[in-house]
């Protein structure tokens, strides 16, 4: 059985450095395309980064250059590091994986206030 299970989430002030971590089980992260998404209050979940088993980035033009994912293949974790953060950063934060099907994990809040 997959679990996804997102953690490091809170209150942050604008400019200021958050970092999420989701930790797998019942798969391997570096065997698969690893997402990261987010959902604000009132909108749609949308894309924010993706990981590939190759190393291989990408980033959502609202986010590219302050955020930067990575992976721990020995402890089989993601990681999204956020930096100058701003208010319209503020959502759920949800890592996925998809393999035969999507696997999302119940989401970690971030708010960005002052």
């Amino acid at each position: 059985q997959v679990q996804l299970v997102e953690s490091g989430g809170g209150l942050v002030q604008p400019g200021g450095s958050l970092r999420l971590s989701c930790a797998a089980s019942g798969i391997i992260f570096s065997n698969h395309v690893a997402d990261w998404y987010r959902q604000a209050p009132g909108k749609q979940r949308e894309f924010v980064a993706t990981l590939t088993p190759s190393g291989v980035t990408d980033y959502s033009r609202s986010v590219e250059g302050r955020f930067t994912v990575s992976r721990d293949g020995v402890n089989n974790m993601v990681f999204l590091q956020m930096s100058n953060v701003k208010p319209e950063d503020t959502a759920i934060y949800y890592c996925s994986i998809t393999y035969e099907r999507t696997y999302w994990g119940q989401g970690t809040q971030v708010i960005v206030s002052s």
